[in-house]
């Protein structure tokens, strides 16, 4: 195992360096010049090569990105002469925009984010699952028809439709909810439910919609496997049967797709954050790509690149826990 996680570790360095790499070099090809946009239109060349050398833009492309990846791990220094700025590990560089350090931009930034898609995946795996483990115990009946047309009608809908729909509904018609603002989980959990819930229900019902389809195929799957025959032969409950043995089989393809909603939701869900107004990472990745901040959308990117990495990492060690056969 130790062997196993170490070759794994590895691995995840490699992906978030080549990740690192793309964007980088892809911000480089764009003709867009942040020393220019800061410098302004009535700029000397003076002043521009300045800007230039103390954003760092005067060294070869290798050597950028070098300082950029050893910045992460053990800082660097920003600038030279009246003008350097020490940024301290885990250093990913300061917003053009605002200055501000990326790393704390994230930081602060992180909490909505992370509420949003816990919140959401909660919601969506006990909607997604129910719907699918029921759709599948009773195969080709009404109640079947009945939840996958609703499945593929709710996947169909675009999330913002999804959300404006919800905020004219429970807002604006009965004022059932306030309109989302966030407020932290140890300031009122029950403001920060009540403030999320309409998001959280714009999300859920996009995913749980696939989660029912995907696990209704695959308890149908299991369900029809000889050791579920067996099971039942033994006299085992019904319940045991579906749960410890038919579920539990079935799980295997829906902690795969999970892990990876769950991973990029963590980084930001950019359509909700902007249309509820949420001040997350999606919300900062959208703003950065309109300004062009380089520092902001590598630091986002390589963020929603970890999460996505260690999630997979963490699905393919829960597989051996849902699934014994796995260990072999």
């Amino acid at each position: 195992m130790t062997l196993y996680l170490g070759r794994r570790l590895l691995g995840v360095l490699g992906v978030l360096i080549a990740v690192a790499a793309v964007t980088f070099a892809v911000f480089h090809v764009l003709p867009s010049d942040p020393a220019a946009a800061a410098c302004g239109k009535s700029c000397s060349t003076e002043r521009l090569e300045a800007i230039r050398a103390n954003m760092g833009l005067d060294a070869p492309l290798w050597r950028q990105f070098a300082d950029f990846v050893t910045g992460i791990f053990t800082g660097r220094t920003l600038g030279t002469g009246q003008y350097a700025l020490r940024c301290d590990f885990p250093c990913l560089g300061y917003s053009y925009e605002n200055s501000q350090g990326v790393w704390d931009l994230l930081v602060d930034r992180l909490p909505v984010s992370a509420s949003l898609a816990v919140g959401a995946a909660a919601l969506w795996l006990v909607l997604g699952l129910s719907a699918g483990v029921t759709a599948a115990l009773r195969k080709d009946t009404l109640t079947d028809r009945v939840l996958m047309v609703g499945a593929v009608a709710a996947a169909s809908l675009p999330v913002y439709f999804t959300s404006v729909m919800l905020i004219y509904g429970l807002i604006r018609v009965t004022g059932l909810l306030p309109y989302p603002q966030y407020v932290p989980f140890g300031t009122d959990p029950l403001s920060w439910a009540s403030n999320l819930l309409l998001p959280w229900l714009a999300l859920a019902l996009l995913y749980a919609a696939m989660y029912a389809r995907q696990s209704r195929n695959s308890m149908i799957e299991s369900m029809a496997e000889p050791y579920i025959r067996t099971a039942r032969a033994k006299g085992l409950p019904r319940r045991t049967v579906v749960v410890k043995h038919g579920l539990r089989s079935g799980m295997t393809p829906i902690l795969t797709i999970f892990g990876m909603d769950l991973g990029g939701l963590l980084a930001g869900a950019v359509i909700t954050e902007s249309i509820f107004g949420l001040p997350g990472i999606g919300r900062l990745f959208y703003g950065a790509l309109s300004t062009g901040d380089q520092p902001v959308i590598l630091g986002v990117t390589l963020l929603a690149a970890t999460f996505i990495v260690v999630a997979n990492l963490a699905v393919d060690l829960l597989y051996a826990v849902v699934d014994p056969r796995v260990r072999y």
